[in-house]
């Protein structure tokens, strides 16, 4: 019996979801074998693989973010591809180009489409904000539509596909802001905090001696296992009353809305689009499975509010001036945001 079959029964949806813990637990321990700490990263990564969605991790340089992407890569049975964004690197070394070739047998040209590091399951955007914002705009239609249209041709890529980009803080030197329109194509954006002390031990310990736990890292999963998961996450139910709660933590991000916080409005600038709440959705609905549950909670929908909403809104001068993050708004909003409607 798969996971997405034969559900009408209580045996059956709870063998489901045991089988998807067990898919779930294989993945995180082969990445474990090489990364080491960051757990609450690797957990929320996971989360966005088997809710179909995109992530951005954001990080100092050093703390391990293209390891973890690589290592996922190696961990799941699909094509891996890295991109090294730089600010001269153009739309074209993306998406792929039309280049001409001569046939030599029937003496002429044509033109012939040579595809770029896009077409692959699992893209790695090295460091994204290096490059131009024409060059992060070419990911706009892949991440969207799974799709790219070069030369009026439409070419689809395969499924699964997921873009994990990683990017360090806008301040750094070099970099450039990620638009707003590219932001909210990510389900996620997770920021990867400094090693632990015991954590740090390890990484050393590893990194100068002779073993190399990367190279040994193997295929766990494969594409129809994750597809399956993908597709049992869709289906866990999500009562009416957290849809609820999903919608009105995203309006309360909307300055003067029916549903903004007064104290707030003068924070935020531009707050979630319905995205927000989609993604909340899908994203608690694969935590309520890895929790052994098959419905979502609003506990599940207040601990996701930080990864899926963060990068969501556009915080004022004011808010910036008096050191007001927007996990900080988050965590106002969660607060006063009631999880039963009020009547």
């Amino acid at each position: 019996m798969t996971m997405v079959e034969h559900l009408e029964s209580v045996e059956s949806v709870r063998a489901a979801c045991a089988e998807f813990r067990a898919v779930a637990d294989r993945l995180r321990k082969e990445v474990g074998r090489v990364l080491v700490g960051q757990s609450d990263v690797v957990e929320q990564v996971l989360i966005a693989l088997f809710a179909n969605g995109h992530v951005l991790l954001e990080g100092v340089p050093g703390l391990g973010k293209t390891l973890l992407v690589r290592t996922l890569g190696r961990a799941l049975g699909l094509s891996f591809s890295r991109i090294q964004f730089t600010p001269d690197l153009m739309p074209a070394d993306i998406l792929g180009t039309q280049i001409v070739v001569e046939d030599q047998a029937l003496g002429h040209r044509q033109m012939q489409f040579r595809p770029g590091p896009i077409f692959a399951q699992i893209l790695l955007a090295d460091e994204i904000n290096r490059a131009s914002p024409k060059s992060q705009s070419a990911l706009l239609e892949a991440m969207q539509e799974r799709a790219v249209t070069i030369g009026g041709e439409t070419r689809r890529l395969e499924r699964p596909f997921l873009v994990l980009a990683t990017q360090n803080p806008i301040e750094q030197e070099g970099t450039y802001p990620l638009p707003e329109a590219q932001l909210d194509r990510f389900l996620f954006k997770i920021v990867v905090p400094y090693a632990k002390r015991e954590d740090m031990l390890q990484i050393v310990e590893r990194t100068t001696g002779t073993l190399n736990a990367e190279a040994q890292t193997k295929a766990v999963l494969s594409a129809p296992e994750i597809h399956q998961a993908q597709q049992l996450a869709l289906r866990v139910l999500a009562a009416p009353h957290v849809q609820d709660y999903a919608v009105r933590l995203v309006l309360a991000t909307h300055p003067g809305g029916e549903f903004g916080i007064p104290e707030l409005d003068r924070m935020i600038v531009v707050g979630s689009s319905p995205r927000g709440a989609q993604s909340l959705l899908l994203a608690a609905k694969v935590r309520a499975l890895l929790s052994g549950r098959c419905a979502v909670s609003t506990e599940d929908i207040a601990a996701l509010a930080p990864a899926a909403l963060r990068h969501r809104l556009v915080r004022s001068f004011e808010a910036e001036a008096l050191g007001m993050t927007c996990d900080g708004i988050i965590d106002e909003i969660v607060r006063c945001v009631p999880a039963e409607a009020q009547p």
